[in-house]
């Protein structure tokens, strides 16, 4: 792999890890509400579907069956009702009600990530785009999705740690915060189904 290519695969995956997308916002929203403690088993669901997503993404493109493509686009109609239904949930979500209700749970971060879409075109793009022209050996697409699952989870817990550093000010100002990131995933499943 030239050093053109791979500074080029680097920042794709780096731009593509820390952009807001639904596991990064549910980490950052359920660390606001929750903290770090009852948001463990959260990220850890997030974690492991992160790497099982994107071994999902190496199988796939070693294989490229002509089926994938059409799964992807169901997927993305799933993917974006998820993601409604979650920007709902943020928006009406108010910081009072955290000590009754119970945190999510590493099922429910390990689902969210088997839907999100935005992460397996963007195991698929890079692996595609970067990987594939320079090798087609199983080994090096697993490494490299395992890589990109790295980055996908170090970029989550930044957005994690983010949100208990501004607990003090959701708790003041949750109305606009739960507004900017319902919006946000609305925009993101917006750009899924168009695109």
């Amino acid at each position: 792999m030239e050093v053109f290519s791979i500074s080029g695969f680097l920042s794709y995956c780096f731009i593509n890890a820390f952009t807001p997308g639904p596991g990064n916002l549910l980490a950052l929203n359920t660390m606001v509400r929750y903290g770090f403690r009852r948001s463990r088993f959260l990220l850890a669901g997030i974690f492991l579907g992160y790497y099982a997503v994107q071994t999902a993404c190496a199988f796939m493109v070693y294989s490229l069956g002509s089926h994938f493509e059409s799964a992807l686009g169901y997927m993305r109609y799933i993917g974006a009702a998820y993601i409604v239904w979650l920007a709902f949930h943020i928006l009406t979500s108010r910081p009072g009600s955290d000590h009754t209700e119970k945190a999510p749970s590493l099922l429910s971060g390990f689902l969210l990530q088997l839907i999100n879409v935005k992460i397996y075109m963007f195991g698929i793009t890079a692996l595609i785009g970067y990987v594939t022209p320079f090798s087609s050996s199983l080994g090096v697409i697993l490494a490299t999705s395992f890589l990109i699952a790295t980055m996908g989870t170090c970029a989550t817990t930044v957005w994690a740690f983010f949100g208990t550093m501004i607990q003090g000010i959701y708790d003041r100002y949750y109305l606009p915060v739960n507004l900017i990131m319902a919006l946000v995933l609305l925009y993101n499943a917006f750009t899924m189904i168009v695109h």
